[in-house]
């Protein structure tokens, strides 16, 4: 939102928060798993995987978050970033929050031995990319330019 005098919101104007988007799509999918379960692993390997991936989840996530801050901008995208951040986790990947809530997802789902869920991730993925990562995209090149760019062009959007 704008001001009212036509000036346009410092934020990149994302349709959804972000952890609501993967939230909606994981209850969807376990939701439609208790209708129709459909096992995603044998039993012992959906344990072992399901922690693994829900533990990489939260350590990119929280490496993210606190790369963010240490830099002194704003992980919430409805609030104007300040910085191009390229340290931490982000020298890997332009998403680590993202790539963090995608491995939760996972995760949850192997630990629920789920396939619907994961039938479902795609449809995640369009709405972020459409609705949030695109739009963050274009936030970041109008607000930072050419840095922005060289950091674009050097660092993968997911790994």
């Amino acid at each position: 939102m704008g001001d009212g005098n036509g000036e346009k919101a410092d934020n990149p104007g994302v349709i959804a928060p972000p952890p609501l988007i993967y939230a909606v799509g994981l209850a969807m999918g376990l939701l439609a798993n208790r209708s129709y379960p459909v096992p995603l692993l044998p039993r012992p390997l959906n344990r072992v995987l399901g922690l693994l991936l829900v533990g990489g989840g939260l350590v990119s996530g929280g490496s993210a978050i606190y790369t963010i801050r240490s830099a002194g901008s704003n992980e919430n995208p409805y609030r104007p970033a300040t910085t191009v951040v390229a340290g931490g986790p982000f020298r890997y990947t332009r998403n680590p929050m993202y790539l963090g809530f995608t491995l939760i997802y996972a995760g949850i789902s192997a630990l629920a031995n789920a396939l619907p869920p994961i039938l479902l991730l795609p449809a995640v993925f369009a709405v972020m990319r459409r609705g949030v990562i695109e739009r963050e995209e274009r936030y970041l090149e109008g607000k930072f330019g050419e840095e922005y760019l060289r950091y674009k062009g050097r660092v993968r959007r997911w790994i």
